[in-house]
């Protein structure tokens, strides 16, 4: 069973505590590697990134560099422990911008949603803080 501390901190078992951290870390890593990989595309301009940018999103060629680094800004914040809650608002607000960006075109928006929600949960997972800022309660049982 977990309870909280004083402090608001979990007191679960260290194995318990080990599995949902390890488990936030694999959580987080997702986002993370497919940002960086998506910024490092950004940055790079293949021909059909920009086709795609400029003819389907609309988008001047010329901010497809500056989306790339903002991209890249928020995967490694979100990375930094010290940084991640910083690095979650950042990376949600990109990522909102992304899905609102797909819902305009008519375009799948899951992608960059699941994304959203994978970097919540790992980071939900892997801190302490945010679990006792966010409780997830379960309900008294039914007499």
């Amino acid at each position: 069973m977990t309870v909280a501390n004083e402090a608001g901190m979990s007191t679960a078992p260290p194995q318990q505590q080990r599995l949902k951290l390890w488990a936030g870390r694999i959580l987080s890593a997702i986002p993370v590697l497919l940002m960086v990989a998506s910024a490092v595309i950004k940055l790079m301009h293949p021909p059909q990134v920009v086709e795609i940018f400029v003819g389907k999103f609309g988008y001047p060629q010329d901010v497809l560099s500056v989306i790339g680094v903002l991209e890249l800004g928020c995967a490694v914040l979100y990375a930094i422990p010290r940084t991640a809650v910083l690095g979650a608002v950042l990376m949600t607000g990109y990522l909102g911008g992304a899905v609102a960006t797909h819902v305009r075109v008519n375009d799948v928006f899951a992608p960059p949603l699941i994304l959203g929600v994978l970097a919540w949960l790992g980071l939900y997972l892997r801190e302490d803080r945010l679990r006792s800022l966010l409780p997830l309660r379960r309900l008294p049982p039914k007499a």
